[in-house]
């Protein structure tokens, strides 16, 4: 389902403040040798779609479909809400391979994820194992501290 998108024709901060307040977020659409176009979208669907699959985004604008990509996100940095996205018109060639790449980069951190929790496993592992042995040889350092806190008095 595509995120429906209002035109806009006033600009400037105070006009970015009014949408704001009406619950709508400023956009802007550009790409591919067309001309900008100026949109409102409301923010609360922007916001979930841009959490759920930021790579590329169906908008409806004057009732036709674009695939769109954002290009920037600018975000309060106090109240982390959306303020305005820029947005880049792409084919569907191209949003496809933008996906196999979210896809493959979202892979490749995963599994340098899970090869970094392998590997502090090992290292806690290693580290109690030492702990062990050092403990059943009698190894343990409290014994010497206490010897010496005795003959320091």
């Amino acid at each position: 389902m595509p995120l429906a998108t209002n035109p806009r024709t006033d600009f400037g901060k105070g006009a970015a403040r009014r949408l704001r307040r009406e619950g709508l977020t400023p956009a802007v659409i550009y790409g591919h040798g067309q001309a900008a176009v100026h949109v409102s979208i409301d923010s609360h669907e922007l916001t979930l779609t841009l959490r759920k699959r930021a790579s590329s985004i169906e908008i409806s604008v004057d009732g036709k479909t674009q695939i769109v990509t954002p290009r920037d996100i600018q975000i309060d940095p106090v109240r982390r809400h959306v303020e305005h996205v820029d947005l880049v018109v792409v084919t569907a060639a191209e949003a496809a391979t933008i996906e196999r790449e979210a896809t493959a980069a979202s892979a490749a951190a995963e599994a340098s994820a899970i090869a970094a929790a392998e590997s502090a496993a090992a290292k806690a592992a290693t580290r109690a194992a030492r702990q062990e042995e050092a403990g059943a040889t009698g190894d343990d350092n409290s014994a010497a501290t206490e010897g010496a806190d005795e003959s320091a008095q």
